[in-house]
């Protein structure tokens, strides 16, 4: 359980944890390395150890020292990923490439993770077939077979960015060419060809929509450290309009929230950017504003709930039309008992701005997901008196120590682990 408390203005500065987003397709790409794969700036996060617990279960070697994660992945002697990894983790479905160029086979059930809406995966098997894979599914368990991948033409219709993951990895070592149109952009997705890249892979078009890899014999093990976390970067841009004040984040690339900056400066947030790093100053009570989510470089779903409790605490109304997943609007049934007022109509929320009129009030809430439990934290710092958080197994998911960075910075906070 997390309480929270209302404080004054944040101030201080901090160092951005390394990007959950980034690290577990790095992982999986360690499969495909000859020799051992150590990575630097690893989170120490529950989606880290599960992806951890996946990569021991069939046969690799790993060593979580500090920050630094190694990777030996020199014997695999399984093929399948446990059920209960699975459902735990929706990241774990990207295993499904690399495996397959290991071991000609993969079997796994259908991801879980957070339940914020339906989220198919139609385009990871699309990818994969077009590569060569035959992929059949017995009750409810998911087989992909090869006798060998060949290089193919891919064309994603909407830009996933796991599918797009586990195209790469199913690429880089399939024979001839493979050409991924419709590619996602994310950062993530760069940082997945650089590493690559880094191994021998050979990847052209980092960063766009389109990517061309000529498949090659074999990939190397190597040491990269991971980026920055954007969202969780995001996350604490979101905690300092709320409650006021002068911040920096350190270990962040600003170019990879142009459009979170951009969105934020409406509410009167101000930033000032680094090469790798973010102030930013809130003066005062943040204004209404507006959101649109969708795909990198559009406003990221996964700070939508965050920018969601800053709305309610802001002077003003504001609306927020999510266009990614169908159902992550259960932030706002826990914001309202902070007395929040929030209406939802499909896929779009307006939010009635409190500052002034009916200022939220502490209360229990629960986290029902990770960037929601991100939220009901926000929503805590902003409302009075003290809030109760439950259900803090999410925000761990993806927050290395939320309760550590935002005390540093001044919030009353605490984690009362069982």
């Amino acid at each position: 359980m997390i309480l929270v408390r209302n404080t004054g203005p944040l101030s201080g500065a901090i160092e951005i944890q390394g990007s959950k987003n980034a690290v577990l397709p790095m992982m999986a790409a360690a499969l495909l390395a000859e020799g051992t794969t150590i990575f630097t700036n690893v989170p120490r996060i529950q989606d880290v150890f599960c992806m951890m617990g996946i990569l021991q279960f069939i046969g690799c070697k790993c060593s979580f020292v500090g920050n630094t994660l190694t990777i030996d992945a020199s014997v695999i002697d399984r093929a399948r990923i446990p059920e209960h990894y699975v459902t735990a983790m929706r990241s774990s479905v990207m295993m499904l490439g690399a495996l397959l160029v290991r071991k000609k086979e993969a079997l796994t059930r259908y991801p879980g993770g957070c339940l914020i809406g339906s989220r198919p995966i139609d385009l990871h098997i699309k990818a994969l077939t077009c590569l060569g894979a035959e992929i059949t599914e017995e009750k409810g368990w998911i087989r992909a077979r090869t006798e060998g991948l060949t290089g193919g033409e891919i064309s994603f219709p909407y830009p996933s960015v796991g599918a797009t993951e586990n195209a790469l990895l199913a690429a880089v070592l399939s024979r001839g060419i493979t050409r991924i149109e419709g590619a996602a952009k994310e950062p993530e997705i760069e940082e997945l060809c650089l590493l690559l890249n880094q191994m021998g892979a050979k990847i052209q078009g980092a960063g766009t929509g389109s990517l061309t890899v000529t498949g090659v014999k074999r990939l190397f093990g190597v040491t990269r450290r991971v980026a920055g976390d954007r969202i969780v970067a995001g996350t604490y841009l979101a905690a300092v309009m709320a409650r006021g004040g002068k911040v920096l984040l350190k270990g962040i690339n600003p170019k990879h929230l142009l459009s979170v900056l951009e969105t934020f400066s409406r509410s009167g947030a101000v930033f000032h950017m680094g090469e790798d790093q973010i102030e930013v100053v809130m003066e005062g009570c943040p204004r209404g504003f507006d959101i649109v989510t969708g795909p990198y470089p559009e406003f990221p779903t996964d700070l939508q709930s965050p920018a969601m409790a800053v709305m309610a605490a802001a002077r003003g109304d504001s609306r927020i039309k999510e266009t990614v997943f169908e159902s992550r609007f259960a932030t706002a049934g826990e914001l309202l008992k902070l007395g929040a007022r929030i209406e939802i109509d499909g896929r779009n929320a307006r939010i009635f701005g409190a500052a002034g009129k009916f200022p939220l009030k502490g209360a229990e809430l629960e986290a029902r997901d990770l960037r929601g439990g991100a939220a009901a934290v926000i929503g805590g710092m902003a409302a009075e008196g003290e809030t109760k958080i439950t259900g803090c197994r999410y925000i761990r998911r993806g927050y290395e120590d939320i309760c550590r960075d935002l005390k540093a910075l001044g919030a009353s906070i605490e984690d009362r682990k069982p």
